[in-house]
């Protein structure tokens, strides 16, 4: 046993101590020796009295070749020393990655499941009956799956309305319920003078008034202080209701400007008064006005978008905003899974001035409004002291279903307008349009019932929503036609007649 001892014994020492231990030793051993500097120093001291110039010359290279050689040496070293500590490190990055792909995934599912049920709600809008199930599906993961408290509500000042009105019985003051549309309009001007001092042509009352029948934008345009903004704050005044003001900002861009938008991080919706008047007038048949004051200092088109598609809907039952995307038991009670419908009873009246801190008005917005020119403050005169007015905003709408049934746009007239149209369309290459054509037969009758005539009322919606879009033409190009067009005018209407249309089509000349 002692001699397979003494063989392995010597085998080993043979291989480890006196070899492999010998490669380490002698690596060591020539690191030290490539930077022993004595040992360079005593080379060089033995051969320095014995160079010439040029041999000290090439001494000189060859100890800095040495010398680059060895520096290469060391940060080639040091270089793959860190390549493989990084490679080292980097080893955990694919399952890391893994985890950050699957956690992306499964938000965009999220997200896709969300985009489809809105498109699912906007189809129901549109009245379309066969919505596909996987449009149908709401979120799979509720927010107390996600931990959070819902029992809070996160719409505070509509939820001071539902207070408000849990013991509603109705209005305070009794609806009047027999007064006439022109009644209407004498009652407020004189209300206006002798309570407010305030001074209103009675034409610009019933054009105001009428437009309530067209539409739920009303725009007043006009020189700066001639009451664009009293107007609708003398009404509101009127009604015992007082008018809500929002001074738009250069800066609104989208709906959240007039609605508000959900805080993430707090869980609480941050409503606007635009939003809490618009909720607290679907608890009352008050009528409600929303004063956008210098609508025109952002663009209409982008912060008011949705609200004009969304009034446009056939149905006052598809005027459904989405605040939030789902609903907590807490929410108020007219907001049903995040969704809240637009009040019947709010007309929003919008203020513009012209010049160049404004933007121009879009024909996406003219279209869908009633634009109303003040261009003249009202001039003083006495009436008697008159009192407010309730009314509710069903009483007014039925007034101008009376107005429609009563005072229809006579066919004569729609021939003339057919022929007319004809004309615009041949010489302006513009059409009068289903939309405008439907505001006219709603808006004439009701201006009839306020007092006006129906000439003056056809002449105001022709200046005001079809040779308005004139300015939009070349002008150089139309001159010539223009003339011709006022001829043609008092063809089809006489010639005492239609002379605001005539009065536009002249300025517009001069502007040439």
């Amino acid at each position: 046993m002692k001699v397979i001892f003494d063989f392995l014994l010597e085998f080993l020492t043979q291989f480890f101590v006196n070899g492999f231990f010998q490669i380490f030793k002698g690596f060591f051993v020539g690191l030290v020796e490539m930077i022993n500097l004595p040992k360079y120093f005593t080379i060089f001291g033995e051969y320095q009295d014995e160079f010439a110039f040029w041999q000290w010359l090439i001494a000189v290279i060859f100890m800095l070749l040495v010398i680059a050689v060895f520096v290469g040496v060391v940060w080639l070293a040091v270089h793959y020393i860190r390549v493989a500590i990084r490679l080292r490190s980097t080893k955990v990055l694919p399952q890391d990655l893994v985890d950050e792909i699957a956690r992306l995934n499964r938000e965009l599912a999220k997200t896709t499941a969300e985009k489809d049920r809105i498109l699912g709600m906007r189809m129901r809008q549109f009245g379309v009956e066969n919505v596909p199930a996987e449009l149908e599906s709401e979120q799979t993961e509720s927010e107390e799956d996600k931990g959070v408290d819902t029992s809070q509500s996160r719409f505070y000042k509509l939820s001071e309305i539902d207070e408000m009105y849990a013991n509603y019985t109705g209005p305070q003051y009794p609806y009047n319920d027999e007064i006439s549309l022109s009644e209407l309009c004498y009652m407020f001007r004189n209300f206006a003078c002798s309570r407010l001092r305030l001074f209103y042509e009675i034409r610009v009352i019933r054009l105001f008034f009428a437009a309530f029948s067209t539409t739920r934008l009303i725009i007043l345009q006009g020189i700066s202080g001639t009451g664009k903004t009293s107007l609708p704050y003398a009404i509101g005044q009127f009604l015992r209701n007082p008018a809500t003001i929002a001074s738009v900002q250069p800066s609104w861009r989208d709906r959240t400007e007039l609605f508000g938008y959900f805080n993430e991080f707090t869980k609480r919706f941050n409503e606007t008064e635009v939003l809490k008047k618009m909720y607290e007038a679907t608890m009352n048949e008050d009528i409600y006005l929303t004063v956008l004051d210098e609508m025109n200092i952002a663009r209409v088109e982008y912060y008011f978008a949705e609200m004009l598609s969304i009034l446009e809907m056939p149905t006052r039952e598809s005027w459904i905003v989405d605040l939030v995307p789902s609903g907590w038991p807490s929410d108020p009670k007219h907001v049903e899974k995040g969704r809240f419908r637009l009040p019947e009873n709010m007309w929003f009246i919008g203020t513009a001035n012209n010049d160049d801190s404004t933007f121009a008005i879009s024909d996406k917005v003219y279209d869908r409004a009633i634009p109303i020119n003040i261009n003249t403050k009202g001039v003083a005169f006495d009436a008697p002291d008159t009192d407010y007015l309730s009314i509710s905003y069903k009483h007014l709408e039925d007034m101008f279903r009376e107005a429609q049934d009563k005072y229809k746009v006579s066919e004569e007239t729609l021939k003339k307008l057919d022929i007319l149209d004809d004309y615009v369309i041949k010489h302006f290459r513009l059409a009068f349009g289903n939309r405008i054509v439907k505001q006219l037969k709603e808006f004439v009758p009701a201006y009839i019932a306020c007092g006006g005539t129906e000439i003056d009322g056809i002449d105001y919606v022709l200046c005001n929503k079809i040779l308005r879009k004139f300015e939009s033409l070349n002008l150089g190009f139309i001159k010539d036609e223009i003339d011709g067009l006022v001829v043609y005018l008092e063809k089809l209407f006489g010639k005492t007649n239609m002379e605001e249309s005539k009065e536009y089509l002249a300025r517009l000349k001069k502007s040439f």
